[in-house]
């Protein structure tokens, strides 16, 4: 089968358009002929080999995917023809993957291959971040940062279908609109003005309640100091690139907590309550709810640019590879 195949850890540049045996059923599991997956910030990592797991070469990136059933071991009640979409370790970006069950969700005829090639990872992890970990309430205000990137906008549609008020922090023009039109309260230009006094001016000084943080570096520590009592910190990653050092007064003067955000883990640790979380999800972007933002997609042949524009951070909105 026809996949993007990454040969060794080099990175986005020594990838290449190949065949790859096709993938075998295991107990439990599906074989999906893929319609569309996902392009993601740790398909990066993962071909440089700076993330947590590195599969042996050769193989294909890309772990979020939806398509059409082919064939489906006796365990798991998916027949073939059923529309579904799923995650998986690796291997999306091919003609062909193949997914746990307890990973793969049934799509409604309402519901494109398209939206649901980007439901289990991004959508996946804000829901789990915002109702799993932060127990997020109606009324309360969240401040995504990196608002305009792949999980801050799902964040953006999540928070707003759970009845919080929402600040959204980009850094252009065009990231402004997009999560404008994603359903932002306030938007908040940090190339433009100092996030702290941002914050303090759309939440009239009070701060905010939780801090959605898929970026890192120095604006977590401004975020933190930002929030009010009880205030909740999502860790959700470091697309700056530097871990920030969190100083422990800041938690402890406000009563404020830290929370760790491994999305993947979760899915592990606690399937059944992921493969609600999933249930959910496709169901309210079933209803128009939530509705994926699909910037642009790319053949199997341009998945290399898909991730280059990621890699370059020009991406605004979701990128499909349609295999």
């Amino acid at each position: 089968m026809r996949a993007l195949i990454c040969d060794g850890f080099d990175g986005l540049d020594a990838l290449r358009i190949g065949e790859l045996p096709e993938p075998s059923l295991d107990p439990g599991s599906v074989l999906v002929e893929v319609a569309a997956a996902a392009v993601n910030f740790a398909d990066l990592l993962m071909v440089a080999g700076q993330y947590q797991l590195k599969p042996d070469p050769p193989f294909a990136p890309g772990f979020e995917v939806a398509g059409t059933v082919v064939e489906a071991s006796d365990d798991t009640g998916f027949s073939p023809g059923d529309r579904v979409c799923g995650f998986l370790p690796y291997g999306g970006m091919a003609e062909r993957a193949v997914l746990q069950a307890h990973n793969t969700t049934r799509l409604p005829d309402s519901v494109s291959f398209e939206a649901g090639a980007v439901v289990p990872g991004t959508y996946g992890t804000s829901y789990h971040a915002l109702v799993d970990r932060a127990r997020l309430q109606p009324g309360e205000t969240v401040l995504v940062l990196g608002a305009a990137g792949g999980v801050g906008l799902t964040a953006v549609e999540v928070a707003k279908v759970l009845g919080a008020r929402v600040l959204a922090a980009v850094s252009s023009e065009e990231k402004a609109e997009v999560v404008t039109d994603a359903g932002a309260d306030v938007v908040i230009r940090y190339d433009q003005v100092p996030l702290r006094d941002a914050i303090a001016e759309a939440s009239d000084g009070k701060g905010v309640d939780v801090v959605y943080d898929p970026v890192g570096g120095e604006v977590t520590e401004q975020a933190l100091r930002s929030t009010r009592w009880g205030g909740r910190l999502l860790i959700i990653g470091f697309a700056a690139g530097d871990i920030p050092r969190i100083p422990l007064n800041l938690p402890l003067l406000k009563g404020n907590s830290l929370l760790g955000v491994f999305w993947g883990r979760f899915t592990t640790e606690e399937p059944e309550r992921n493969a609600a979380n999933m249930r959910e999800i496709v169901r309210l972007v079933a209803e128009g709810g939530l509705s994926p933002m699909i910037k642009r997609t790319f053949a199997l042949d341009e998945a290399q640019d898909a991730l280059r524009l990621l890699a370059e951070r020009r991406a605004v909105g979701r990128l499909l590879v349609k295999p």
